[in-house]
């Protein structure tokens, strides 16, 4: 599973320099407010082929798609492309091993910040080496990030019936715009939970197990193990039991 970790944190490594240098020119647009350039096609490129020969497991990639059956890879090349464009630099590169429909190694760089995460289930988190974990802040004092569901606009009143107590039952909430990072600042303590509804597999799998390993709780909504589905509630365990609380008031 070291082997793997490794060729993770290469693969990220990889995306991060294509991000970092590639010029944003040739904008294109795959749909209102959801941008991709040409740097996602690149990176991911860059991952899928280094994943691919190093370990000759299969890549599913956001911009390419492939196999989803049994083991493979989920690579997310440019997590908050919007905010790349518009040159704010909380942009990540994600990466998980999944098998069974769990992340078993997981890699997220942040090229703009210069910090990486990784994380091997059963064998912990790190940052850049250094062991992660969560918070152990109380609710009052908790910051939790989330995200606006833009892709499923729909589904927002849902969102803001769980939006507007959080605001009132933590000390605040951030919204920096790129889950994979929110998710490994969960998992060094940085912030103390996330929530959001409508992602994608991808954007979530490689930063649910960096809390996972950090001694943190992920889950769905109803508080199933189902967040790869993309509805997802994760924090230290006080943080976490909150959320699932505000989620369950739902129902």
């Amino acid at each position: 599973m070291e082997e793997l970790r490794e060729a993770a944190l290469r693969g990220v490594l990889e995306g991060g320099r294509v991000v970092r240098e590639a010029a944003l020119e040739g904008t294109r647009t795959k749909g209102a407010g959801d941008y991709v350039t040409e740097v996602d096609h690149e990176a991911e490129r860059v991952i899928a082929t280094r994943l691919e020969e190093g370990t000759g497991i299969g890549v599913r990639g956001e911009e390419h798609g492939g196999e989803a059956a049994g083991r493979h890879w989920l690579v997310d090349p440019v997590d908050g492309t919007t905010n790349l464009v518009h040159g704010f630099p909380v942009v990540g590169v994600s990466v998980a091993l999944i098998e069974e429909g769990r992340p078993l190694v997981g890699a997220v760089h942040a090229p703009h910040l210069g910090a990486t995460w990784t994380a091997v289930r059963g064998g912990g988190a790190e940052r850049d080496g250094r062991p992660l974990a969560v918070s152990s802040r109380q609710i009052g004092e908790a910051i939790v990030a989330t995200g606006f569901p833009f892709r499923h606009k729909n589904r927002l009143p849902e969102y803001l019936r769980v939006f507007v107590p959080a605001l009132h039952r933590f000390e605040d909430l951030r919204r920096p715009g790129a889950a994979s990072l929110d998710l490994a600042w969960v998992a060094e303590g940085t912030f103390d939970g996330f929530f959001e509804l409508g992602l994608s597999s991808w954007d979530v799998a490689a930063g649910a197990l960096l809390i996972e390993e950090a001694g943190g709780l992920v889950s769905d909504w109803a508080g199933g193990d189902g967040y790869l589905g993309g509805d997802i509630l994760a924090g230290n365990p006080e943080v976490h039991a909150a959320l699932l609380e505000l989620a369950q008031a739902l129902a």
